[in-house]
């Protein structure tokens, strides 16, 4: 049998400039495509509540100009060569993505460098930016499955950062100006926690030469770690005129960093990450009470949240929510060993399909970095989903169960809102 060369097994490598920006480079044999990843490890979690939503808010500014460009010419000189470009903001990060054709690299990390260090933030915009991100805020509460599981966070996390939606209100961003403005980007988007990966049709010293002239002048200093949330539980329920209820379950579970991560992740396959799951099986195949319900995890570098949600008929929700409760106490009184090998199955065929993706290892290694310091080896990990034993997932239920909080959200008709006591009685008496 042929062993594998160095080249195909080798971690990429972190570098770090004299300012603290840090560069990953992933090339991949044979494609014509790369992805550009420049990631801020900062977000909607560094926001106090006078700003929240303003990250999300800067990440929309920074399109209406920069450096020399202007909105309209930021994507058509990307898309002239056949790239896309994109961002997106979350608790902890804000990332700015490049896809494009090989040779691609040096104008997707001028154009990245400009958004990042160099927007235009001009008052007229910012004006018109703050509407069109009111009418998202808007957008969001007219849809029922956004503004339920923000229900449920704000239940979860009450009075925190996590707590509040990533779109901030209206109240919140109204006040925001292009000089307050350029000071919340110059902390969030400060140069300690900027990581640049690349992944694909790339060469590393072309792009550490690049991310040098780009990105080596930027200087500052961000805000400090926040600090770890609290779980404090309790339900929030609205009544609207909706043809189904829609249901969010939350236990406190571990974060990212946590030993027991994995277990987590298999936990939330088994309880309801797919049509062999508990769940969809009892709530759904036998019983008939809802077409859509899964279990799923949200991780954070030092929390998490255990999830479920459905969507049923009102006069069906109590029993959902009980049903829920069971299965959960069910996975903490143990697994059984199929259902724990079809876990790490899927688990394992999640992270190795995204791998098949430049942009998913872009992603993949920046977040790495961010919490890590490193890039980690798929195999490695792989080892560690393996790792996972029955005992581990009845430790992790018995961990989530024993605060006795839950956080629970209900929207939708008047008749589904017994569904927050009926959980909380079902797991907790």
């Amino acid at each position: 049998m042929s062993r594998p060369s160095p080249k195909a097994t080798r971690l990429p490598r972190v570098h770090t400039l004299s300012n603290g920006v840090r560069v990953v480079c992933d090339p991949i044999d044979g494609l014509e495509t790369l992805a550009l990843s420049v990631v801020a490890g900062r977000g909607a979690r560094f926001e106090d509540e006078a700003r929240s939503g303003w990250s999300h808010l800067l990440e929309h500014m920074v399109f209406k100009g920069a450096g020399a460009r202007s909105a309209r010419d930021i994507v058509e000189v990307i898309e002239a060569q056949g790239g896309q470009l994109n961002a997106a903001t979350g608790y902890e990060r804000t990332s700015f993505q490049v896809r494009a054709l090989k040779g691609g690299l040096d104008l997707g990390s001028a154009v990245i460098a400009d958004l990042v260090l160099r927007p235009t933030m001009d008052a007229g915009d910012l004006a018109r930016e703050i509407h069109v991100v009111g009418q998202e805020i808007a957008e969001a509460a007219d849809t029922p499955d956004d503004i339920v599981f923000e229900m449920a966070q704000a239940a979860a996390y009450a009075g925190q950062p996590l707590g509040r939606p990533i779109l901030g209100t209206d109240a919140s961003i109204a006040p925001a100006t292009p000089g307050a403005l350029a000071d919340w980007r110059a902390n969030i988007y400060a140069p300690d926690a900027l990581i640049v990966t690349a992944a694909g049709a790339v060469d590393e010293d072309e792009l550490l030469a690049l991310v040098e002239r780009d990105f080596g002048g930027a200087s500052g200093q961000g805000p400090a770690v926040p600090t770890p949330p609290v779980f404090e539980g309790g339900a929030q329920s609205a009544v609207k005129a909706l043809e189904q209820a829609n249901l969010v379950f939350l236990l406190p579970a571990v974060g990212v960093r946590d030993e027991a991560y994995f277990a987590l992740r298999l936990y939330a396959e088994i309880l309801g990450g797919g049509m062999a799951s508990r769940l969809f099986q009892e709530a759904r195949e036998k019983r008939g009470l809802a077409y859509a319900v899964d279990a799923y995890s949200e991780t954070y570098a030092d929390a998490g949240l255990l999830g479920v949600f459905a969507g049923c008929a009102a006069k069906d929700a109590a029993e959902l929510a009980r049903v829920a409760a069971a299965e959960i106490q069910g996975m903490a009184a143990g697994v059984e060993a199929a259902e724990l090998s079809r876990a790490k199955a899927q688990l394992k065929a999640s992270m190795f399909m995204s791998r098949e993706s430049p942009l998913a290892r872009a992603e993949q290694a920046a977040g790495q970095v961010l919490l890590f310091g490193e890039t980690l080896r798929p195999a490695d990990l792989a080892g560690q989903i393996d790792a996972v034993t029955a005992a581990d997932l009845e430790a992790l239920g018995a961990t989530m169960l024993a605060p006795g909080r839950c956080a629970v959200s209900v929207l939708g008709p008047r008749a589904a809102l017994k569904a927050a006591d009926a959980f909380r009685q079902a797991l907790f008496g």
